[in-house]
C-alpha cells in the first residue's frame, strides 16, 4: 500500500469536505420535511450544524442541536434510534458508492462561544487588554 505523502495531521481533504456538506444538507432537509417514520423525531426541530467524515468515508459524525438547545440527549437518542432509516434515505438521495455509518453528537459550539464571551468580559481580562493597548 502506498504511503500517504501528505502530513497525517493535515485537515480534511476536499472530497471529505464535499461529502460532509452533502450529508449535512441532505440530513437537514430530511429532518425538516419529517421524512422519518418516528413521530417523536418529527416533533423535534433539529439543526444539523456539521458533518465530519473519516478519511476512508466509512463513518460520518453528525453534530446536531435541537431548537432552543434543550433536550439534546433526547434528540441524540432519537437520531441514533433512527440511524438506519436516515442512512437508507441518505444513500438514495446522495447516491454515494458507500453510505457511511452515522454517529450523532451534540454541537457544543454555541456553548463554547458563550463561555469565551463570558471570559473576555471579565474585569481582569478587560484590564489586561487595556494595558496591552497602552504598551503598543
Amino acid at each position: 500500500m502506498a504511503k500517504n505523502r501528505f502530513n497525517e495531521h493535515a485537515g480534511p481533504s476536499q472530497r471529505q469536505l464535499r461529502v460532509g456538506e452533502l450529508i449535512r444538507r441532505t440530513l437537514s432537509e430530511v429532518l425538516m420535511r419529517g421524512d422519518i417514520h418516528d413521530p417523536d423525531l418529527n416533533r423535534m426541530s433539529i439543526t444539523v450544524s456539521e458533518a465530519r467524515i473519516t478519511s476512508d468515508m466509512r463513518i460520518a459524525t453528525i453534530y446536531v442541536l435541537p431548537l432552543g438547545g434543550k433536550n439534546t440527549d433526547e434528540a441524540i437518542q432519537l437520531l441514533a434510534r433512527n440511524a438506519y432509516e436516515l442512512r437508507r434515505i441518505l444513500g438514495k438521495v446522495a447516491k454515494l458508492k458507500h453510505t457511511p455509518e452515522l454517529r450523532f453528537m451534540p454541537d457544543e459550539t454555541f456553548d463554547r462561544m458563550d463561555e469565551t464571551s463570558r471570559l473576555l468580559g471579565q474585569d481582569a481580562v478587560q484590564r489586561d487588554l487595556a494595558r496591552g493597548d497602552e504598551e503598543d
